[in-house]
């Protein structure tokens, strides 16, 4: 078990970049750019961030800064942007192959049948209406709420959270964990559900998780692991081992 933990903080040390990174973008698509740390602290195993982590704060102080509120929260400030971050996975995926991009997403027409166009500039119609997205690095309080541009905005918000995450998955806590600072309505379960192609629901209206579909192969397995979600599988077979051993 020494082995183990010692195995487990290798890996903390070693991706201690990378989960700096992911916190550095969480707070580059959020509201105001700062969220409580308490938030972070309670997903932190979504998204592979050290227990410890508002101890490493102080070690990046051009990246973040912990605030103090009247209350006596504490809350973590971005303290410079990056423009090499504020790139989501999906615009990578577009320049990597434009066509799949382009399929990824669908926001269809209100009214179509009333212009009465033919299939083919239907198409044409919806696919203007699906692309460019709305980076999810952008001001989305800006945008007027139930607009096609702010829906665009929050479906790439939601894919741009699931792709910094461990397992490309997240449930319904997780998600109302960040509502207010990620400007999600409560209808985000329905929006999901239009999304098919790129998000899996699994449960209920009441009680969800979401899945990037194309992080997973047709087995449902997890295709790209980190390094830590290889380790909990690792140690989890080894806790069922011992569990074998005791019966």
């Amino acid at each position: 078990m020494e082995e183990l933990l010692e195995e487990e903080k290798e890996i903390m040390d070693s991706v201690e970049s990378d989960r700096v990174n992911k916190v550095r973008k969480l707070l580059m698509m959020s509201k105001n750019k700062r969220i409580p740390l308490s938030k972070i602290h309670h997903c932190r195993l979504l998204l592979g961030i050290p227990d410890d982590f508002r101890d490493r704060v102080p070690k990046y102080p051009d990246y973040f800064r912990i605030v103090v509120e009247s209350d006596g929260k504490r809350v973590l400030e971005l303290v410079n942007w990056d423009p090499s971050l504020a790139v989501s996975q999906l615009e990578k995926e577009f320049m990597v192959n434009e066509e799949k991009a382009k399929r990824v997403f669908k926001f269809p027409i209100k009214h179509g049948k009333d212009l009465d166009l033919e299939v083919e500039d239907t198409r044409r119609l919806n696919l203007l209406n699906t692309l460019p997205l709305v980076s999810p690095y952008s001001d989305g309080e800006r945008l007027e709420l139930w607009s096609l541009e702010a829906e665009k905005y929050r479906v790439g918000i939601l894919h741009e959270f699931l792709s910094l995450t461990l397992e490309k998955r997240a449930s319904i806590h997780h998600i109302v964990e960040f509502k207010e600072e990620l400007c999600l309505t409560k209808h985000t379960y329905d929006m999901l559900k239009k999304q098919p192609r790129t998000f899996y629901l699994a449960g209920t209206e009441m009680n969800w998780a979401v899945f990037l579909k194309d992080a997973y192969d047709e087995n449902g397995s997890l295709i790209d692991k980190d390094s830590q979600v290889v380790f909990n599988e690792k140690l989890y077979k080894y806790a069922q081992m011992k569990e074998g051993e005791l019966h």
